[in-house]
């Protein structure tokens, strides 16, 4: 009989290429489901996941205002004007929820279990490179500003378009990784947060 040997899942730090978390990390989770934390969660947890439930909502406002625009809802200067505020609201809040995490919860997870700390360790990398991604957002909106200020003419038109396109690309990474992120982010804080209590 041939032993059946289980593939341990390994970590990426890329969180493009992160699909969950390593095994070794995993404990609280698999006591902690995902499916239970509604049922177990503690006004900690409620809180925790409707600030990232916030985050999302931003992300998904800014998807709409892409896809209104790709669909000709709204032009270009339209769009650069609903973005400026929109991602403006966005990387203010996210900048913030990561102050706290770095320097006030994720010092007391990794004390508290420090079992999980590699995973701590992950999630303030991944702060790091979504301010690289913040960034390019930003430049990318300043570009769109600025292209449909000069206006349409003489070429203005061609260079709105790219504005625009370089803007969505960007702001779809972004949205794209912070959401990744907030998902690896839960798997490691709610199951700790229902384990030890709120914090």
């Amino acid at each position: 009989m041939v032993a059946l040997r289980l593939r341990r899942r390994r970590l990426s730090a890329d969180l493009d290429r992160r699909h969950g978390w390593a095994t070794e990390l995993t404990f609280l989770l698999e006591r902690h489901p995902r499916t239970s934390w509604a049922a177990k969660g503690t006004a900690g947890v409620h809180f925790w996941l409707e600030v990232h439930d916030h985050f999302r909502r931003d992300c998904a406002s800014l998807e709409v205002a892409a896809d209104d625009y790709r669909h000709e809802r709204v032009a270009a200067a339209q769009l650069a004007v609903i973005a400026t505020s929109r991602l403006g609201g966005l990387v203010a809040n996210l900048h913030g929820h990561h102050q706290i995490e770095d320097f006030h919860y994720f010092p007391a997870f990794r004390q508290a279990e420090p079992r999980l700390t590699a995973g701590f360790d992950v999630l303030e990398r991944d702060h790091a490179a979504l301010q690289q991604d913040v960034a390019k957002a930003r430049a990318a909106v300043l570009e769109l500003r600025t292209a449909a200020e000069s206006g349409t003419d003489s070429g203005g038109r061609e260079t709105l378009v790219l504005a625009a396109e370089h803007y969505i690309d960007a702001t779809a990474r972004l949205c794209r990784r912070v959401c990744r992120h907030l998902s690896d982010e839960e798997e490691l804080v709610m199951p700790l947060l229902i384990e030890r209590g709120d914090y």
